[in-house]
């Protein structure tokens, strides 16, 4: 690699694993499995509830009763991957929605850390904050709102109402 920091034999075998991920995920995104009676079967051996018309792979992989591996026998296009690579793809499909929230949440978490915090602000005056965090707030002179969040005694909620005032005070100013 152009740093050394990893071999080029290691570099390519990253690449061709990440490959073989997107483009088996692609896959099973895309796949729709027709209601057939092996279908049916076998949905119904490994303790879940049939399909009545045709269901994308990646749908039925998402049920908590379905694996990769155990839909194998209805997917006759599968690939060859290795272990890591089959849990890597049954992981990201599975939970692809929880992880999305994960990111939504970071991503919210981030524009919060740089909304700044005016050191004029008089906490004491902002109604619904609890006292405790107004006291806090007011011991630190938070610069951010990301800061003002990480201060012992500051709740979620005292966030919510910080949020809420200096929304109300930038309406406020465009009068």
């Amino acid at each position: 690699m152009k740093y050394g920091l990893i071999s080029d034999e290691r570099y390519e075998k990253f690449c061709k694993k990440r490959d073989n991920l997107e483009k088996e995920i692609a896959r099973i995104k895309a796949k729709t499995i027709k209601p057939t009676k092996e279908v049916n079967e076998l949905l119904e051996k490994l303790g879940t509830s049939k399909i009545e018309t045709g269901v994308k792979l990646s749908d039925l992989l998402r049920r908590t009763e379905l694996t990769y591996e155990n839909l194998s026998p209805i997917d006759d296009e599968r690939p060859v991957l290795t272990k890591q690579e089959r849990d890597e793809v049954q992981i990201q499909v599975k939970y692809e929605g929880y992880i999305n929230l994960q990111l939504a949440q970071v991503e919210k978490a981030n524009k919060l850390e740089n909304k700044a915090l005016s050191q004029e602000i008089e906490y004491a005056n902002i109604k619904g904050l609890r006292l405790e965090a107004r006291q806090k707030l007011d011991k630190f002179k938070p610069i951010s709102v990301g800061q003002a969040s990480r201060i012992s005694g500051v709740s979620p909620a005292d966030i919510s109402v910080l949020l809420i005032y200096l929304e109300q005070q930038r309406k406020a100013n465009e009068k």
